[in-house]
C-alpha cells in the first residue's frame, strides 16, 4: 500500500527583508563574473530566493537594476578617493586620482558601468557628489581659490586619471602600481600659472 501525504511541504517565503539590497548586492556579484548583457533579473531573484515578480516592484526594468548598480559604483569610488584622501593628508589631491585609477582597476566591469550607465543622469549627482565636491575642494586648495583655475584644474585632473584608468583597463598600457604614482604626482599635477 502506497500512503500519499497530504500535507502541504513547507511553504516558501518570499519575505525578504531588505528585498531591494539583495536584488543590488546579487547584481554587483554578477557583475564581477559575468558581463552586464548577461546579468537576468529572472536569475537574480531565483539566487536571492524569491519570485520573479517580486523583483519588479523595486526595479521595473534591467535598466533600473544596472543604474542602481552604477550609483553604487561611484558611491563606493567615492568612499575610496575620501578615505585616500583621509590617509595622504597634504597629497589628497593626488592621492585621489590614485584611488580612482586603483578603484578601476579593482571593480572595471563595475567602473564602466557607473560611468556608461550615470552619465547625464541628474539622479547621480548626489552619489557623485563626494568625489565631484572633493575634487573641487582640492583643486582649489591647489589653485589658491581661483575658482576658473580650480574648475580647469579639477577637469584636467579627472581627464588625467579617467584616461589613465581606460588605458589601463584597456590594455594599452600595463596597469602597473609604479606607473599610477608616476603619472599622478601631486609636485607635477599643476603648476600655478599653467
Amino acid at each position: 500500500m502506497v500512503t500519499v501525504s497530504t500535507s502541504n511541504p513547507e511553504p516558501r517565503t518570499y519575505h525578504h527583508g531588505d528585498l531591494r539590497a539583495a536584488l543590488l548586492a546579487a547584481g554587483l556579484r554578477a557583475l564581477e563574473t559575468t558581463g552586464v548583457s548577461e546579468i537576468s533579473l529572472r536569475a537574480l531573484a531565483r539566487e536571492v530566493g524569491v519570485s520573479a515578480t517580486a523583483v519588479y516592484r523595486h526595479f521595473p526594468d534591467k535598466r533600473a537594476l544596472l543604474g542602481a548598480m552604477a550609483l553604487e559604483g561611484l558611491a563606493r569610488l567615492g568612499q575610496m578617493q575620501k578615505q585616500a584622501a583621509i590617509d595622504a593628508g597634504d597629497q589628497a589631491f593626488a592621492a585621489t586620482g590614485r584611488a580612482y585609477v586603483r578603484f578601476a582597476l579593482a571593480n572595471p566591469s563595475l567602473f564602466r558601468l557607473a560611468f556608461t550607465h550615470c552619465a547625464g543622469r541628474q539622479d547621480a549627482l548626489p552619489q557623485s557628489d563626494l568625489a565631484a565636491s572633493m575634487l573641487l575642494k582640492n583643486a582649489a586648495r591647489a589653485t589658491g581659490g581661483d575658482e576658473v583655475a580650480a574648475r580647469r584644474y579639477a577637469l584636467q585632473a579627472w581627464a588625467l586619471v579617467h584616461g589613465l584608468a581606460m588605458l589601463m583597463l584597456d590594455g594599452q598600457i600595463p596597469a602597473d602600481e609604479a606607473l599610477i604614482d608616476q603619472v599622478i604626482d601631486g609636485r607635477t599635477l599643476w603648476k600655478k600659472g599653467a
